[in-house]
């Protein structure tokens, strides 16, 4: 929900001002510095470095919203690029999952798997949809918005490693929103 009300609003002040500083670099490597931010987080939060692993994720995330500014910007939009974009979203949020497992693998186990199973079946219909309905936006796809969205998971992630005794109420909640988002998801495209 943050995504979709206020991205105009942080791409305006935040990302927009910055772009010409950044026409040197391509929009892939932007994306690739991103997920690797993100699979930093992993070490850094088995290994109790909470706020460092909180600083790299939250660059991750900015990083995530620059490299299709970027592209847009040097007109280098193309469906690998977005695709990229996606695999690579996946691959911070299972780092960091991977992370807050280790932390403590035997009470964390299954509100981790629930979280990746959540993760599954919402991303499962974000794309779903997205090939089934026109795009009529600047994104390279149909973008479905929900409860749940990138800002709002990295707002969770952030309070599990930032505050690790609500680990296991912040998984149920997140999983329970993130599975609610695609149930509704799901629902809304039925109704077309």
């Amino acid at each position: 929900m943050i995504d979709s009300y206020y991205r105009q609003v942080y791409q305006k002040t935040c990302i927009e001002p910055i772009l010409p500083f950044f026409n040197k670099l391509s929009p892939k490597t932007i994306t690739l510095s991103s997920c690797l931010l993100g699979l930093i987080v992993c070490p850094l939060v088995i290994f109790n470095f909470p706020w460092i692993a909180f600083l790299a994720l939250m660059l991750s995330g900015f990083l995530d919203t620059l490299d299709g500014s970027l592209a847009r910007y040097l007109n280098l939009v193309t469906s690998k690029g977005a695709a990229l974009d996606i695999v690579c979203d996946r691959i911070v949020e299972f780092s960091v999952i991977l992370g807050l497992f280790f932390v403590d693998a035997n009470a964390r186990a299954f509100p981790s798997l629930i979280m990746l199973g959540s993760i599954l079946l919402c991303i499962t219909t974000f794309l779903v949809v997205g090939i089934f309905v026109e795009n009529q936006s600047m994104k390279s796809f149909f973008y479905s918005p929900g409860l749940i969205e990138r800002g709002e998971a990295f707002i969770f992630f952030s309070i599990m490693i930032l505050f690790p005794s609500t680990f296991i109420i912040a998984a149920y909640l997140f999983s329970a929103l993130t599975f609610s988002t695609a149930i509704f998801r799901l629902w809304e495209f039925m109704k077309r």
